[in-house]
């Protein structure tokens, strides 16, 4: 009977055993490190990345109410103002009226003694006597000698002579009689009279004073004013002009009626920008027919201008002062920081006007830090309930 003979391994094929138990066992390791480190490092990465996130407040451009309100300074005037001034030489006799004085037009507000003219008008007087005598004298003479002419007397060249004789002296005549009106004529102006109803406002001669032909030291013997209307001229900046238009009404405060708004119409405008101010002078008029209102007076000018659409209102919080000048951050699309240049037109205290660099729908980082960067990845903070980021309207 034969007995069988069991198999066993040889010690080749354990260690080939051992040998691939060893490798699994190595890429086991090696795989599980690898997955380990590679979660690690996305951890990290991950964590970088939350650090360098900043977390922000944004809000939106808005725009203003539908009207804006511009107020400006404003120069009162009379709505005429005449300077009186001498047209004679003398000394003032007398005058009627002091300041704050209401007179009417051609009322003599006062009278200049004029001796040296006097004397003239005395002379002038006498030369035109003597030449109607001369005058006189000369026709009898030439009739005379036209009557001897027709009996052939006297000869045509004598009796010629005669006639134009009497022309000549008719001539004299007519201008020493001219030369008389001429200074009867300025005579009169020595009565300085009202140009038209108003007020006199300055009063700068006396009795006894010396006065000068067109001259008194710079100034006019008086100044009326009619202050029954009154014209308010105000300087409008460039970026406004646009907005003003004839015939809109603006409201006018003066110091000494503080509470109290009084209504003008614009009437015109210089239609030209001043290069030295980049102003447009406008004028406007209101009726003052109870005098409350004096001219040379300040006045604070208010008027409501349609607001343009281009212009949005953000809180000054957002603005960022740089080298490049005045500029707001805004969140992109990607959350990260786009810088944008903007312009301003007006500060309102908490709020500015932009006039160019935004619109409705950009995101604008509130309060952003002076270290923020183009580019840089940010978090916008989500609001509380019921608490949002856009300002209210005003």
């Amino acid at each position: 009977m034969s007995s069988e003979i069991p198999p066993h391994n040889t010690p080749s094929g354990r260690l080939r055993l051992v040998g691939v138990v060893f490798v699994l066992v190595a890429v086991t390791v090696a795989v599980a490190g690898i997955v380990s480190r590679i979660g690690h490092e996305k951890k990290l990465h991950r964590e970088t990345v939350e650090a360098n996130i900043t977390d922000v407040d944004v809000v939106n451009p808005k725009h203003g109410p539908s009207e804006q309100k511009l107020i400006l300074p404003g120069n009162v005037l009379a709505n005429y103002t005449a300077p009186t001034y001498a047209r004679v030489n003398g000394y003032l006799k007398i005058w009627y009226t002091d300041i704050g004085a209401k007179v009417k037009k051609g009322q003599v507000l006062g009278i200049i003694e004029t001796p040296e003219l006097d004397e003239q008008i005395m002379r002038a007087k006498a030369n035109v006597s003597t030449a109607e005598s001369n005058l006189e004298i000369a026709r009898i003479t030439a009739k005379r000698w036209q009557d001897l002419l027709a009996t052939d007397s006297v000869s045509h060249q004598a009796t010629d002579e005669k006639v134009a004789d009497a022309k000549s002296k008719s001539d004299i005549l007519n201008a020493a009689k001219a030369n008389l009106q001429s200074l009867l004529a300025e005579q009169a102006f020595n009565k300085v009279i009202a140009p038209f109803d108003g007020v006199v406002t300055e009063r700068n001669t006396d009795i006894g004073q010396l006065i000068n032909q067109g001259s008194n030291n710079g100034q006019p013997l008086f100044q009326v004013a009619d202050i029954h209307k009154l014209r308010i001229y105000v300087e409008v900046p460039q970026s406004y002009s646009s907005l003003i238009k004839p015939n809109m009404k603006a409201e006018l405060y003066f110091p000494e009626h503080p509470i109290t708004a009084y209504t003008a119409t614009l009437v015109s405008t210089a239609n030209g920008i001043h290069v030295s101010s980049r102003t447009l002078t406008v004028e406007l008029q209101m009726d003052n027919e109870k005098g409350e209102i004096l001219p040379g007076t300040y006045a604070e000018v208010h008027f409501v201008l349609p607001s343009r659409s281009s212009v949005y209102r953000l809180p000054s919080s957002t603005l960022l002062f740089r080298k490049e000048g005045l500029q707001v951050a805004t969140v992109g699309p990607d959350n990260r920081v786009v810088l944008k240049s903007i312009k301003i037109g007006r500060e309102l205290g908490k709020e500015v006007e932009v006039t160019a660099g935004v619109d409705g729908s950009d995101r604008v980082i509130d309060s952003p830090s002076d270290s923020i960067l183009q580019g840089d990845l940010v978090r916008i903070k989500m609001p509380a309930a019921g608490v949002s980021h856009q300002r209210p309207k005003s």
